[in-house]
Formats: C-alpha cells, sequence, structure tokens
C-alpha cells in the first residue's frame, strides 16, 4: 500500500526517481547536465538521482529511469563490439562506426534472487517467454507475469545475480541455434558444445517453445520406425511420427531401450536427438561412447543437463531437443524449408526422462510462488508435458512429409503407473512400453510386460511380413503368463494345456535379447515364424536363443538367398515359406543343444 501511495505521490507531484551508476565520481556539472535531460524528457518539475559508483563499467554511466534503462558505459561498448566473436578486419569497423546510445532499453532490478528464480520490478511490457539480460552477462527467460513484478529463470550465472541487479528486455523469444553441424555433438540446452570439440557453426536459431502443428498440418502415421529389439517391433510396432511411453522403475532397462532404438536408426535416414536429463555426466558420458563405438553419433546429437544443473536447465532441456528436431523436420537435405518436391527430414527425439523434468519445474514453480496442486505439483504439469509431446508428428505432404518421433521416459516408484506423473504421460502419448522388475530379475530382457504395454497405432506401422506373423503374439505370450501362474501347482495337464505351455515358453524365450544388438525387421520375422511354426518346441529353452542366432546366421549364409526374398517382398510368400520348411530343418539336424 505504501509503494503504490509512493508511486502516487511522485506521479502527482512530477517528480522523478532515477538510479545512476557511474564509473567513478561525476561533477556537479554532469549531474546537473543528467538532471535537466530527464526533466526535459519526463516533464519533471524535480529529479531525485541515487547514484552508486561502479568500476566494473569501465567508463561512462547507466541511467535507469522507471523501468527505462541508457547504457553508455565503457563495458557495454566493448560488450557490443566484441559480440559474436568478430574477425579483426569487423572489430575495426565497428569501434570506426560506435556511436553512443541514443534510445533506452527497457530494464528493471532484481528484487529478490533464490534458487535460480529471481523477482523484478519493472518491465512492464515484457511477456513470457522472452530473454532477458543481467548487468553480469547472465541470461534468463520471463517465467512468470504478475501485476507487481516478473519471475524470471535464470539459465546462468545464478551465484553473481542478487537483489539491485540490473535487467534489461532483448525482444526475442528463448530459443537454440540449430544446424546440420550439431550432429555429433554433445551440447548444453542453451545449444552451447560441452564436449571439448570446439564451438558450432549454426545455420539458424529456432524457438524452444512452439506450437505443434496443426490437424491440418498432419497426416497419419503409416510409415514403421523399426527399434531393432523383437519384443516391441513384433508386438508395439512403432511409425515415425508417433509417441511412445517408455515407462517402468529404475534400473530395468528404459534407456537401453532408446539407445538400440537409436542404434538400429543407422543407414535409415532417420537422424536422433538424445536428451538427458538430470543424469551423472558419467552416465551421459557411457551412452555416448556407446553411440559414438558403434558409428550412431554420427546421426546423432546429445542435449545433456546434467545433475548438477539448476532446475531452468533440466526444465528447457527437451524444449531444446524437440527445436533442434524441428529444424530437420521442417527442411529438406538442401537446407531449404520442405514442401512437396523437397521432402522433410526424419527425426527420432528420445527424453530421457521426464519425470526429472517435472521435478525440476515443480521446483521453480514453488519459488514462483504458485500454488501446488495434486501431490503437490503445480496445476499444469499436464500442460508441461503435452506441449511438448504434441509437436511430435508426421507432417502432411504439403508441407515435405517429415516426422518428428517422440520416445519420453517415466520413471515409475514401486510400479505405481497410477500416480500423478505416469497417469499424465500415459493419456498424451499414443502407447507404452511398461518394464518391470520382477520381469527383470527373472532374466527377461527386455522386461517388457505384455499385459499392460500397447501401441495405439499398431499395425499401421508394421510391415507386412511381421504383421502376418506377430499378429496373435502378444495375446498368446498374455495368455500363456495367466495359464503358467495357475497350473505351476498343478502337475495332471491334459496334452493341449501342455502344448500351450511348452509353446509359451518357448515364444517367451525367443523374445530375450542382448543390449546393443538390435535385429532387422527380417531376422526378427524369421524368428518369429520359426517359433509359430513349432520348430522351437523340441529345442531346450535355455538354448533358444543361441539357436536363433546360429539359425539366422545360416539362413543368411545357407538358405539359398531366402531373406534376401523376403526382404523384397516385405511378406511371406509361397516360396519364402517352402524355402524356410526345407532350410530349417536342415539346421535342426546339425544343431547341437
Amino acid at each position: 500500500m505504501a509503494t503504490e501511495f509512493s508511486r502516487e505521490f511522485f506521479a502527482d507531484n512530477r517528480i522523478v526517481k532515477a538510479s545512476l551508476r557511474c564509473a567513478h565520481k561525476l561533477r556537479e556539472k554532469d549531474l546537473d547536465r543528467i538532471k535537466s535531460e530527464i526533466k526535459k524528457l519526463y516533464d519533471a518539475t524535480e529529479v531525485i538521482l541515487n547514484i552508486t559508483v561502479d568500476e566494473s563499467l569501465l567508463s561512462g554511466y547507466v541511467l535507469q529511469v522507471g523501468d527505462r534503462v541508457f547504457d553508455n558505459s565503457g563495458r557495454h561498448q566493448l560488450d557490443k563490439m566484441m559480440e559474436g566473436k568478430p574477425s579483426l578486419a569487423t572489430l575495426k569497423t565497428r569501434i570506426e562506426d560506435y556511436k553512443p546510445a541514443e534510445t533506452s532499453a527497457e530494464g528493471g532490478v532484481v528484487i529478490s534472487s533464490a534458487d535460480g528464480i529471481v523477482h523484478i520490478d519493472g518491465m512492464n511490457r515484457a511477456v513470457y517467454g522472452e530473454i532477458v539480460t543481467f548487468e553480469n552477462g547472465a541470461k534468463g527467460m520471463v517465467e512468470s507475469v504478475e501485476p507487481e513484478q516478473l519471475g524470471v529463470m535464470l539459465f546462468d550465472g545464478a551465484e553473481t545475480v542478487g537483489v539491485g541487479t540490473m535487467v534489461t528486455r532483448s525482444g526475442k523469444r528463448a530459443g537454440i541455434p540449430v544446424g546440420d553441424a550439431f550432429l555429433g555433438r554433445v551440447i548444453s540446452p542453451l545449444g552451447e558444445p560441452i564436449d571439448g570439440k570446439g564451438p558450432i557453426e549454426a545455420e539458424g536459431y529456432n524457438p524452444i517453445e512452439k506450437q505443434a502443428p496443426s490437424i491440418l498440418e498432419r497426416q497419419s502415421v503409416d510409415t514403421p520406425l523399426h527399434t531393432g529389439i523383437l519384443a516391441i517391433d513384433s508386438m508395439f510396432p512403432i511409425g515415425r511420427g508417433q509417441r511412445e511411453l517408455i515407462i517402468g522403475d529404475r534400473q530395468t532397462g528404459k534407456t537401453s531401450i532408446a539407445t538400440d532404438a537409436i542404434l538400429n536408426q543407422k543407414d535409415t535416414g532417420v537422424l536422433c536427438i538424445y536428451v538427458a536429463i538430470g543424469q551423472k555426466e558419467s552416465t551421459v558420458a557411457g551412452v555416448v561412447q556407446k553411440l559414438r563405438d558403434r558409428g550412431a553419433m554420427a546421426y546423432t546429437t546429445v542435449v545433456c543437463a546434467h545433475a548438477s544443473e539448476t532446475a531452468p536447465m533440466l526444465y528447457i532441456a527437451p524444449y531444446a531437443g524437440a527445436a533442434i528436431g524441428e529444424y530437420f523436420m521442417y527442411n529438406g537435405e538442401d537446407g531449404k524449408p520442405a514442401n512437396a518436391e523437397n521432402p522433410g527430414g526424419h527425426v527420432l527425439c528420445v527424453y530421457d526422462d521426464l519425470t526429472k523434468q517435472a521435478v525440476a519445474y515443480r521446483q521453480m514453480s514453488l519459488t514462483l510462488h504458485r500454488p501446488p496442486g495434486r501431490e503437490a505439483y503445480p496445476g499444469d504439469i499436464f500442460y508441461l508435458h503435452s506441449r511438448l509431446l504434441e509437436r511430435a508428428c508426421k507432417l502432411s505432404d504439403e508441407n515435405g512429409a517429415g516426422s518428428l518421433t517422440a520416445l519420453p521416459i517415466i520413471e515409475t516408484q514401486a510400479g505405481d503407473v497410477g500416480a500423478f506423473i505416469p497417469t499424465n504421460v500415459i493419456s498424451i502419448t499414443d502407447g507404452q512400453i511398461y518394464l518391470t522388475t520382477d520381469l527383470f530379475y527373472q532374466g527377461q530382457r527386455p522386461a517388457v510386460n505384455v499385459g499392460i504395454s500397447v501401441s495405439r497405432v499398431g499395425g499401421s506401422a508394421q510391415v507386412k511380413s511381421m504383421k502376418s506373423v506377430a499378429g496373435t503374439l502378444r495375446l498368446d505370450l498374455a495368455a500363456y503368463r495367466e495359464l503358467a501362474a495357475f497350473t505351476q501347482f498343478g502337475s495332471d495337464l491334459d496334452a493341449a494345456t501342455q502344448q500351450q505351455l511348452t509353446r509359451g515358453a518357448a515364444m517367451t524365450e525367443l523374445l530375450k535379447q542382448g543390449r546393443y544388438c538390435p535385429m532387422s525387421v527380417e531376422d526378427q520375422a524369421t524368428a518369429i515364424w520359426a517359433g509359430a511354426h513349432g520348430y522351437l518346441d523340441d529345442v531346450p529353452v535355455k538354448s533358444i536363443v543361441r539357436f536363433r542366432g546360429e539359425m539366422l546366421d545360416y539362413l543368411h549364409h545357407s538358405g539359398n538367398g531366402v531373406m534376401d526374398k523376403l526382404a523384397e517382398a516385405k511378406k511371406f510368400t509361397d516360396e519364402v515359406e517352402a524355402e524356410l520348411n526345407a532350410a530349417i530343418p536342415a539346421f535342426k539336424a546339425q544343431f547341437i543343444a
């Protein structure tokens, strides 16, 4: 109330209060000149100057009147001249052309600072999502717009921004540099390289927050995006432009599925973005090294906001990954905007994981004094993830037919898929791959629970060869597990039940697959075809995985080209089935269990 009274009093009496920071103590005549200019500009009868000396300005002064900042300091001049790391010739030109600032920037002052969040008085025309610059060079983004103050999240320099620090508007939306040069690099959520390989030459600048494509800009998902994982490509197929959630407790193999999917995109033309949110640096380094060892970094960009980063950095990391992916989706091979004649790119984006982003957003929201909602989370936590995942799509032919496929990862607590964050993301995505601890410790890798996992795109994103053999596999496995649990204490089983248990055990074992060993879709379809036609029923369960590997190797090298025929036809023709019926028994005759 006192603040409002003061403002009204000064306004009624045409008194202007201003803050003046100067590099050294000014002479009286210089102060009189500054006051005279302020009176003329603001039609004031009196000017009250709050003067401080700041030697870091080098020379000149910084004057703030309300939310306007006039920066004529030597440090500002130097920063302008050195902007963008200019060459010597460019620097000389800037020095010769430099003129003192004749216009002002809109600014304010920090009135509170805590945990990477600052509140600012002034800058009444600032908008949500705008970048602001602090006098020490730190940058932040407007995250909360209130009648009396702004809430800004800091990207850097949190330890040097305190009460009284001056801040100015930039007029720019928060964004990230993009370009082909980012492939093969590890960057921060601000687009800065953190892999020690030097600067990255950007080709554009994409906003991190962007409205998702409309319905008319999209088309149906119908092109497979193979992960190379037998259990997923057969029962829960993923299409280009889909959003498939990977969910499960910690240490159940969620990241392994995502990295295997990235490895399997080699030579497919699909570019990959891996966003690491809140993970240890050593963990991310291990993933990057695995990708590099297998040649996957050539088509992959890693965005890393590690565990020691501030909450705002964890919050913007997935949006930065989406912005980079959208650059490739909306541009053709020539770097020009995609259209019907210039197809856009295809991108796979992994968010590992969004649970940590939600926790970071909760921390930010509570510091911004927003009211908590269910489970102490802010009420808009659903919107946080929906506006990110809705950006995944397959564009229409008129827009280049590019695609952005999202694989968000969510960590559950003790298998509680009904908790707030898991149910939010389940309702946003087009299906989920649910990994359970019980199956993981039983040796079932990947530990996919076929009962609760689903892909809502389904057979639309499968080739005919896989669709024909895997149509009832998921239901058969679910029925087998229920039957096995029901009959585990019984001994008197009829022949049909015993046959169902034998086939189910063989197919369950067949789906086991090691890390970093993606399979081609032809190999996957052939393996399931062999199991469905009873060729594994008499193979000892412990030998089935080895049988699968050796059988596929035999078919590739001694199968009279049957695998090539299957790859070409993309379905099991009568000729292909006849050759498999001849080749597989020949292999079994020489297989030693």
